[in-house]
């Protein structure tokens, strides 16, 4: 069954509907539930790509195990037995494979995003300020998915709606503190690090990707989604070339759909054809096996 939205759990208290996932509040802990919807462009499309949200939950509890050591989450299960403990019965069927029980955290509203390469806004922001761009003084020269010298911390902060907006390190030290963004950029770095070898060693360029962070008490953890298609840039690393887009492992298709049939990138999205949905949900799920090692998903 195909998960769209948060109605078939009426005795769960929604606090948040995000363009992905739902946010419950479970009293002491939070229950977040990965839907199938995709959005592009900053809007959600009619109808979704089956078994999305099980394959990014899965995934993000993928590598929050296997980083726990590294840095820690908010993560406290996924397992249909734990869930069975919190939520009604009627419900198991559905959220298992697509829900974490997380513990609840006051999030920092920093994005913060770890470039190995260069692409997307930073891209654009770069020929168009040049290379000290947000106080990073880039090298001269690069085309659009260039390798960096080295990997780079890059905060935005979160919007609402529409795209986030990044800003320098000195503009995030204003936000949340010194010793705080000290902390971030170390934590994001540190990921990133880790997380870029085990996928060069699968044949995926983890060209960048972002984390989110909050406070449980005096602890900063890492929160919300880890290193899926949906938060990160994952390239083919034989067909990697710059000065071209890349051909990733995310909604690519949705996009060259969208940009073919000339549609004006307002909601309501477009309803998606059955071919660009499929040959969505097979990139999905071959970023997912690839990256895990593992073809094994509760879907």
């Amino acid at each position: 069954m195909i998960l769209l939205n948060a109605s078939p759990f009426p005795q769960l208290n929604l606090v948040k509907s995000g363009k992905v996932r739902e946010l419950f509040d479970l009293g002491s802990e939070y229950l977040i539930v990965s839907t199938d919807r995709i959005s592009a462009f900053d809007v959600i499309m009619e109808n979704g790509i089956p078994d999305k949200g099980k394959i990014l939950n899965q995934m993000s509890a993928y590598w929050f195990e296997r980083l726990a050591r590294l840095i820690p989450n908010h993560v406290r299960g996924t397992s249909e037995a734990e869930l069975a403990k919190r939520v009604p019965a009627e419900y198991l069927e559905l959220l298992n494979g697509r829900a974490t029980i997380a513990r609840k955290t006051v999030p920092i509203g920093v994005e913060c995003v770890a470039r190995g390469y260069i692409t997307g806004s930073l891209y654009k922001e770069y020929i168009q300020h040049g290379p000290d761009v947000h106080g990073l003084k880039l090298p001269e020269g690069l085309l659009d998915g260039s390798k960096l010298p080295e990997p780079i911390f890059t905060p935005a902060t979160k919007a609402d709606s529409g795209h986030d907006i990044n800003i320098s390190y000195a503009q995030t030290e204003d936000l949340v503190g010194v010793e705080t963004t000290r902390r971030l950029r170390e934590m994001t770095l540190a990921i990133y690090a880790v997380a870029k070898k085990h996928s060069e060693e699968k044949g995926i360029i983890l060209a960048d990707t972002k984390f989110e962070f909050g406070f449980d008490g005096e602890e900063l953890i890492w929160i919300d989604e880890a290193l899926t298609p949906d938060s990160s840039r994952f390239w083919d690393m034989k067909s990697w070339e710059p000065g071209r887009a890349q051909p990733s492992y995310d909604k690519q298709f949705v996009r060259d759909y969208l940009e073919s049939v000339n549609w004006n990138k307002f909601p309501p999205g477009p309803r998606l054809p059955m071919d660009v949905v499929e040959k969505t949900r097979a990139k999905y799920l071959e970023a997912f096996e690839k990256l895990t090692g593992t073809d094994v998903l509760y879907i």
